[in-house]
């Protein structure tokens, strides 16, 4: 679905999230530009400078405009705001702010974090959308953390959308790795290098 700006929630959420990076993706913008349409970006960069990231962040709004792709900024409103996207993402520590968020921008979509059942209970008392579970899968991003697993990450997905929830994988998402919850549902998957390499 393409998005609607301003932003407004969409009736099918994105299949697949770019998530970036500033270590392993500084410059998300070629990767954006072979995106399918509908296809979601969730922006971090949180190492960088805040005018380093409201500049980055306005040109993946732009092209995101054009190209009929959804924006998410990761735990900054005021960035979100500022660069007009479509919605915020909550890491799990911000979670509590989920609630106050969801009732001053009711057409944001809105995204959080999950390791825990206790996140995903939090996430839909709150007003989430969706919740990234994760990590799946070991991943760089957390060099020698331990992933949830197959299971686990099946039983928290179940969890979610019984709460009406959407869901993601994130965390070691590849095209092999993908395979191996093809048989779980979910509403899609959400990737950094595992995403990048095939685009």
């Amino acid at each position: 679905m393409q998005p609607q700006h301003p932003a407004r929630k969409p009736s099918l959420l994105p299949r697949q999230w770019l998530v970036t990076d500033a270590a392993r993706l500084p410059d998300p913008l070629p990767v954006a530009r072979r995106l399918p349409r509908g296809t979601g970006i969730l922006f971090r960069h949180y190492e960088w400078p805040w005018h380093e990231r409201l500049k980055l962040a306005r040109q993946l709004a732009a092209l995101c405009r054009a190209r009929g792709l959804w924006l998410v900024v990761a735990g900054d409103a005021r960035l979100a705001l500022s660069c007009k996207a479509d919605g915020l993402h909550l890491p799990q520590g911000l979670l509590g702010r989920a609630a106050g968020i969801a009732r001053r921008h009711p057409r944001w979509l809105l995204l959080a974090a999950a390791h825990d059942e206790g996140a995903v209970a939090g996430a839909a008392r709150a007003g989430v959308d969706a919740v990234l579970i994760s990590p799946v899968f070991p991943t760089a991003s957390h060099p020698g953390a331990a992933g949830l697993g197959v299971l686990r990450f099946a039983m928290l997905s179940q969890t979610a959308r019984r709460r009406g929830l959407g869901v993601y994988a994130l965390g070691g998402i590849d095209g092999k790795s993908a395979q191996r919850l093809a048989h779980i549902p979910k509403d899609g998957t959400a990737a950094i290098a595992g995403m990048a390499a095939v685009m």
